[in-house]
């Protein structure tokens, strides 16, 4: 594969890093939108910067008659219209330049998902993003700052939603070790799963402290047949499986 290539930065720092005005700006935008530092706020000035520089080099070339960079115009309005930053309709060169960094920032997965009520608040959205508590479509994307495309928006969802309409076992959704145990069980055909014996939910049929079930109710099959015995007294465990217990 060769040696990786040299990392470079993918934004730009202000050219004066004392500034009054621009500094109280940057803060205002990075406590609005959740971001984690001011970094964020410059890689997406940048993104913004370079749009604008392809969309003025696209204008000169296309006053000059060139065909190609009408082309290419279509092309860079068609990006930002399915990145969602442009309305879909009548774009045009001009509407990119007029484009500003709060555009960027609405479309990280973050703000969206904040606006979709899937957070309290974006530091929050952030939070459910980085732990993975958050899919789009049937992936999870643990980048806050990721671009979300215009079409990618109605599949964001949590992570359990989707467990629940991948992994649904007889109408039965992800309700954890146990119960998807008796959903396969009875996908089977009626089989006895790890909470349901004899037809019944074994919290319905908990007994009482120094009772235990039937052994009839209990099949030697069953794995789980000596489980109930631990409410009972040795002498009663000895005498109904004693054979269990008998020395090599």
């Amino acid at each position: 594969m060769g040696d990786p290539k040299f990392l470079r930065r993918t934004y730009d720092t202000p050219k004066h890093p004392w500034e009054a005005a621009r500094m109280d700006e940057e803060r205002k935008l990075v406590a609005k939108y959740g971001l984690k530092n001011k970094r964020e706020l410059w890689k997406a000035q940048s993104i913004l910067r370079g749009f604008r520089r392809q969309a003025r080099e696209l204008q000169a070339r296309v006053r000059s008659g060139e065909p190609q960079a009408k082309r290419e115009a279509d092309g860079l309005l068609g990006r930002l219209t399915r990145l969602g930053v442009l309305p879909s309709g009548s774009s045009s060169l001009d509407d990119v330049l007029a484009l500003t960094p709060e555009v960027v920032l609405e479309r990280r997965f973050e703000w969206i998902a904040f606006r979709r009520e899937l957070a309290p608040t974006p530091k929050g959205a952030r939070q459910l993003i980085v732990h993975g508590h958050l899919t789009m479509g049937n992936h999870k994307v643990t980048r806050p700052g990721y671009l979300v495309l215009a079409a990618q928006e109605a599949d964001i969802g949590p992570w359990h939603r989707r467990r629940l309409a991948r992994g649904a076992i007889g109408g039965v959704g992800c309700a954890g070790r146990v119960g998807v145990a008796d959903a396969r069980a009875r996908a089977r055909g009626g089989g006895l799963g790890h909470a349901q014996v004899g037809g019944a939910p074994r919290e319905d049929r908990r007994p009482e402290h120094g009772q235990c079930f039937p052994a009839p109710e209990w099949p030697a099959s069953h794995p789980g047949c000596l489980l109930p015995c631990a409410r009972r007294p040795l002498a009663t465990i000895l005498g109904t499986t004693g054979e269990l217990f008998q020395p090599l």
